[in-house]
């Protein structure tokens, strides 16, 4: 195994750490286009939105859903501050969006993981959310509840995305 594919292995490997059955997705791959930038990682975000809508669990909430396509994910992802990007993929796999005193991972497992995959991308990782902070909105990706970050080091990508319907 190359350095190159270990690497791809242990953020894969630590993002199934962050990942829950039908609640919490998670991907990581590596780009094959050259020179990625935000709308290829918004065609990956729009992979795991498609993978997550065929998920058993969440088929009936998401009759004929097709994600968003790529310009209007791009213009949903908001960048996010490298420094917020642990606490927030941390909150992402442990805090319920609709229920935040239900726990879907051990915090303190949540956050080693999380350091690890951002550690992974590196100090120049870009990081992007569905979140607005100035506001406090989120641009929903899917019809239901959804928190998204997705990172990139330029040839890498790590992704998580928790879903909830009330």
């Amino acid at each position: 195994m190359t350095s190159e594919e270990s690497r791809l292995a242990e953020l894969r490997g630590w993002l199934g750490e962050l990942s829950t059955p039908s609640r919490v997705f998670v991907a990581a791959g590596r780009f094959t286009e050259p020179d990625p930038d935000l709308p290829e990682l918004a065609a990956r975000v729009r992979d795991l939105l498609a993978r997550t809508a065929t998920d058993e669990a969440w088929r009936r909430f998401l009759p004929g859903y097709v994600p968003p396509p790529v310009p209007r994910l791009c213009a949903a992802l908001e960048p996010l501050e490298a420094a917020e990007a642990v606490p927030f993929l941390t909150t992402l796999a442990t805090v319920d969006l609709l229920w935040p005193s239900h726990r879907h991972r051990p915090a303190e497992a949540a956050a080693r993981a999380a350091d690890r995959v951002v550690t992974l991308l590196g100090p120049s990782g870009s990081w992007w959310t569905n979140h607005d902070a100035a506001c406090g909105a989120v641009n929903g990706l899917t019809p239901l509840f959804d928190s998204l970050l997705a990172g990139t080091d330029g040839r890498h990508y790590a992704l998580a995305l928790q879903i909830a319907d009330d």
